[in-house]
């Protein structure tokens, strides 16, 4: 049986990062999700001696986590089995051929009652570009090529950690709007974030000048954000699960509670023939 068409050219994106490392590095994006992930862990108050993080830029992630195992987001995470407390998955997740294994990977990786932390760029990221880009495209040539890379909405994400075997699954996400002086800046930073295409099915030819040209005209027809400046949106998702353990809390089986809730809050209670009240009517909407 033949393997699937990787989504991701992982030679490709290992140079567009090597080349956004060399000229200096875009890394707003990280600082948020940085920011965030540690807001998080605040919230979790525990102390872990043994993280790892998972991400495509080793050099910001080691500086922020310097006693963490840092590893690159490849197929198959070089991460020892049950050696971690805590596993950050920083900001690659929509360049994985395979999401759900790279968090099934990132949990085997955990001790019980360990904590996986996703950052992840979702769906709506760039979306402004998606559609400026397809419709130069489809009016110059009638088709579309693959040009920026797909990625998961939150309520598909967030189903991904009880696919992984992940317990108190939650996802959350944010959006951020930045503002540009051009489409073709945003083009310039997206590519000093090493966040370049490198899709297997990217068209390895040089785009026309045209395109790229009707396409600055579409998006600052449609999205403007002021006299010369566009917007784009970037959207960040978070996800947390634990490892299971049987130390977790776990939800009380149906029909288990010793307290009556009329008891609780001291109301009586109506049995099923019972009538409303009547004299709210107003009250209603």
């Amino acid at each position: 049986m033949s393997q699937p068409r990787p989504l991701t050219d992982r030679a490709a994106l290992l140079r567009n990062r090597a080349r956004a490392e060399r000229q200096g590095a875009v890394t707003f994006l990280h600082e948020e999700a940085l920011f965030e992930v540690q807001e998080r862990l605040i919230d979790v108050n525990r102390t872990f001696t043994s993280p790892a993080i998972v991400t495509g830029h080793a050099g910001f992630w080691s500086d922020a986590f310097p006693n963490a195992k840092v590893v690159p987001d490849d197929d198959t995470l070089a991460l020892e089995g049950g050696a971690h407390d805590l596993v950050i998955h920083a900001m690659c997740l929509h360049w994985a051929n395979d999401p759900v294994g790279q968090l099934v990977q990132s949990r085997r990786a955990l001790k019980p009652d360990g904590l996986l932390l996703v950052a992840a760029l979702g769906g709506q990221t760039l979306f402004e570009l998606r559609a400026a880009l397809s419709e130069a495209e489809v009016s110059l040539t009638g088709g579309l090529a693959p040009r920026v890379a797909p990625m998961g909405e939150i309520r598909d994400l967030g189903g991904l950690l009880q696919r992984a075997g992940l317990a108190l699954p939650v996802a959350d996400s944010a959006k951020r709007t930045v503002s540009y002086g051009s489409p073709l800046n945003l083009l310039r930073d997206l590519r000093a974030m090493g966040e370049g295409n490198a899709l297997t099915d990217r068209q390895k030819t040089t785009p026309s000048r045209d395109l790229f040209a009707r396409m600055e005209r579409i998006y600052s027809d449609h999205h403007a954000s002021g006299p010369d400046r566009v917007s784009a949106t970037f959207e960040m998702i978070f996800l947390t699960g634990w490892a299971p353990s049987e130390t977790q809390q776990k939800p009380l089986q149906p029909g288990s509670a010793k307290t009556r809730l009329a008891d609780f809050l001291n109301t009586a209670e109506l049995g099923p023939d019972a009538k409303p009240v009547k004299g709210n009517e107003d009250n209603e909407r």
